[in-house]
């Protein structure tokens, strides 16, 4: 593996921060966050300039770009606003990534275009009230009916729902001797009749934040299958690798800069007569955290690297979604604690690091069921 950036990745980085600059400054994202309000302006800047189209192929009106080129985008974005970063992630994945994968030949025509000028909006329903970790229990069901399904049941944690014009929702069409049996994906229109959603409070990511959703007797065409029916979750396991990268970029992004936010702090805050960076207990931290923010970021391009050679193992992805997550907790409540009184009060927005990063190692698998999946591949 080389780990040097190509000309042209400098150069896409260098491209991205100067928009996202522009288009997401600090008091942008500190405004979103508080007033609950997406950053849709910052999400259209990103559409307008070509960005949704970096990983798609070019007969599709996209750039055609690498895991890599995807990997510096999501974590560029992170570094300015995350939920601007999940937003842009959701869609990428869910409505660049999962249709180029398993769309058929009108669906891929019809929607990769579309993303790639970035005209849609992508969010996932997977989880349930009772098929969390366990997702593979999930009971929301689509039953054959007359020139498609109907759909009914409930998810919960379907980021995005209110704001997105279509739903990769994971269903049950039949009962299998294993539970990961007998399950469909489709493409759901957010807007169709008897879809209700419900917004839920959260502690952080509260400019997008998340929803319930309960479907009730959901009318959808046999064309809204994206993929085999009854054979879905091996698709559903692809798109959560590629989910893990693009989290694990955003997040490493918002973890440098709440990192650079403390480093900064700590340089120019003085107590005792002198900057209290120079005293050894708040050196020690920034020095941990500097460590544990340069081996995410080489997991998250090892990680790229190997899903572009094919060679990305569930361990690895595993690997890589656990440690970015708990680093971006760690360096967060560390940066909270250099900031000491300031680091909790709103009007600093270490505060936001913190609250959102605690997600980062529940949401999108568990730390404890990341541990469990890599202890599994080494054979305990």
């Amino acid at each position: 593996m080389d780990y040097a950036f190509t000309q042209d990745q400098d150069d896409l980085r260098a491209h991205a921060r100067e928009l996202l600059d522009h288009a997401c400054p600090p008091d942008y994202a500190e405004r979103c966050d508080n007033e609950a309000k997406p950053p849709r302006e910052a999400y259209d800047a990103l559409a307008k300039q070509g960005w949704f189209g970096l990983a798609i192929p070019a007969e599709y009106g996209g750039t055609g770009g690498s895991a890599i080129d995807l990997a510096i985008l999501l974590e560029e974005t992170g570094r300015h606003f995350e939920e601007l970063a999940m937003w842009l992630f959701r869609t990428l994945t869910y409505g660049g990534y999962a249709v180029l994968q398993h769309g058929s030949t009108e669906q891929k025509n019809d929607l990769l275009p579309k993303v790639a000028r970035g005209e849609l909006s992508f969010c996932f329903g997977l989880t349930e009230p009772n098929a969390g970790s366990d997702a593979a229990a999930l009971t929301t069901r689509a039953k054959p009916v007359d020139g498609g399904y109907a759909i009914d049941g409930q998810k919960v944690f379907t980021s995005g729902m209110d704001i997105s014009d279509y739903c990769l929702l994971v269903t049950r069409t039949t009962t299998g001797e294993k539970k990961q049996h007998g399950i469909t994906n489709f493409l759901i229109d957010t807007k169709l009749p008897g879809i209700e959603v419900r917004k839920i409070a959260t502690l952080g990511q509260r400019a997008i934040g998340t929803t319930q959703v309960f479907y009730s007797d959901v009318r959808v065409p046999a064309s809204a299958v994206l993929g085999e029916v009854d054979r879905g979750w091996d698709a559903v396991d692809s798109y959560l690798w590629y989910e893990r990268l693009c989290l694990s970029a955003a997040r490493t992004g918002a973890a440098s800069a709440a990192f650079e936010y403390a480093l900064d702090y700590a340089k120019n805050r003085k107590q005792f007569g002198k900057p209290i960076g120079s005293f050894q207990a708040i050196s020690h931290k920034l020095a941990d955290m500097k460590v544990m923010l340069d081996v995410s970021r080489t997991l998250v391009y090892r990680f790229a690297w190997l899903m572009s050679e094919g060679k990305a193992t569930r361990s690895d992805a595993a690997i890589l979604k656990l440690y970015t997550g708990e680093t971006y907790k760690a360096v967060s409540d560390m940066g909270l604690q250099i900031l000491g009184g300031y680091g909790y009060c709103m009007e600093y927005p270490m505060q936001r690091f913190f609250r959102d990063s605690r997600l980062a190692v529940i949401g999108a698998g568990t730390s404890e069921i990341q541990r469990n999946i890599i202890a599994r591949g080494l054979g305990l």
